[in-house]
């Protein structure tokens, strides 16, 4: 009878158990079911609310030297890349590129404005930059619609590093997340542009190569190190793909000069033109040598994308403008190619072309300022004019 009782008593208990877990596990579903989600919206609201607490309470911050260079040269070279959209504008045919040359001109003026807006309420200076009136909307077109859809990839290329570079600067919250965005933005459209020049077959990829089958090390041994460093040893993939990134931004660039070469009425900024098509060509063909002596690449064409108008749509300050800026980015690739070559002889091309790319760089700057078309960047007090008696 006794064990009867405790069989039931302990029926009982594990029956009692059983509701109490019960009970428990649909406290716990209704907890994550309905409270959880409120408290993260909860959290994740009070955060975005202090994050634009923080981001508007900038009343009291001036503006970094770091963020005024980076919004400074953003807008120059924002207004300056618009007046060639608009060009392209008016002449594609090729719809997808047409839609797409339409957004990128729809999100640098969205740039443009939010910049002109931070220098409103800083009370700073309005950069000069371009407009219309450094654009001729009735002249014909000047490049066929695959060179507008290969300025944009190119364009989104210098300018996504550019902006990543400008985020590591940059402190004041507001200006972080307008970069922020940027970078975003930027990258998707790189992206679209990428996908559509693969769609129509005008992107060359990267020349490809055999995986290696394990990791190897290089051998602290006179004779090995020597091999490594010197002329007969094979290009390895870092410096395949820096030369790979040169030859196609000259080819770029010299489909522009070309086209700048055409329309320029003025001799010596022609000449001056002349002078980088040469430069170009130059590196073209360098660089084509050390690709194709290990049988990595087989020449780069340039295709032929400039149309026979001599009528010019850009202004004269434009173009030295854009040739200017053209070499800033050339001086910055043709050093990230000569920090990855360990050949000696790679090494030494890109040190001669990095002088000579800054000599023409000068020549350019010489010819903004004789005309009177250089901006001077912003600067501080020159605070030894106060010690002057």
């Amino acid at each position: 009878m006794k064990d009867k009782l405790m069989i039931e008593d302990k029926k009982g208990l594990a029956n009692s158990l059983a509701k109490t877990l019960f009970v428990y596990d649909c406290f716990v579903f209704v907890v994550h079911l309905y409270f959880f989600p409120l408290w993260t919206y909860y959290t994740l609201m009070i955060d975005n609310l202090e994050g634009c607490s923080m981001e508007n309470n900038h009343d009291h911050i001036k503006l970094t030297t770091a963020e005024i260079a980076a919004l400074w040269r953003h807008y120059n070279d924002n207004t300056a890349v618009r007046c060639f959209y608009k060009h392209f504008l008016q002449h594609l045919q090729d719809d997808e590129i047409k839609t797409i040359i339409e957004e990128a001109l729809l999100l640098i003026e969205s740039h443009i404005k939010k910049i002109e807006e931070i220098f409103t309420d800083e009370n700073f200076p309005l950069p000069q930059g371009f407009s219309d009136k450094d654009i001729d909307l009735s002249a014909p077109a000047l490049y066929k619609d695959s060179f507008a859809l290969s300025f944009l990839y190119r364009g989104t290329q210098i300018i996504i590093p550019f902006l990543a570079n400008s985020l590591t600067k940059v402190t004041r919250l507001d200006i972080y997340t307008f970069y922020e965005e940027c970078q975003y933005s930027k990258t998707r459209l790189h992206k679209k542009a990428l996908s559509l020049m693969l769609s129509k077959g005008f992107n060359d990829r990267a020349p490809s190569m055999e995986y290696p089958k394990s990791v190897e090390f290089i051998q602290h041994q006179s004779s090995l190190i020597n091999t490594w460093l010197s002329e007969k040893r094979p290009l390895n993939a870092l410096e395949i793909a820096e030369l790979f990134q040169d030859i196609e931004r000259n080819a770029i660039g010299l489909i522009l000069l070309l086209g700048f070469i055409q329309v320029t009425k003025d001799k010596e900024i022609k000449d001056y033109l002349l002078k980088g098509k040469k430069l170009s060509e130059k590196q073209i063909d360098t660089f084509d040598k050390f690709l194709k002596e290990n049988d990595h690449f087989i020449g780069f064409p340039v295709p032929m994308e400039v149309t026979n108008s001599t009528m010019s749509p850009f202004s004269e300050k434009l173009i030295l403008y854009t040739i200017s800026a053209a070499n800033q980015v050339a001086i910055s690739t043709l050093g990230d190619g000569l920090s990855v070559s360990l050949r000696k002889d790679l090494a030494a091309q890109y040190s001669l072309f990095i002088v000579e790319v800054m000599k023409y760089g000068n020549e350019g700057q010489k010819l903004l300022i004789e005309r009177g078309w250089m901006e001077r960047p912003p600067q501080p007090i020159d605070r030894n004019e106060f010690y002057k008696s």
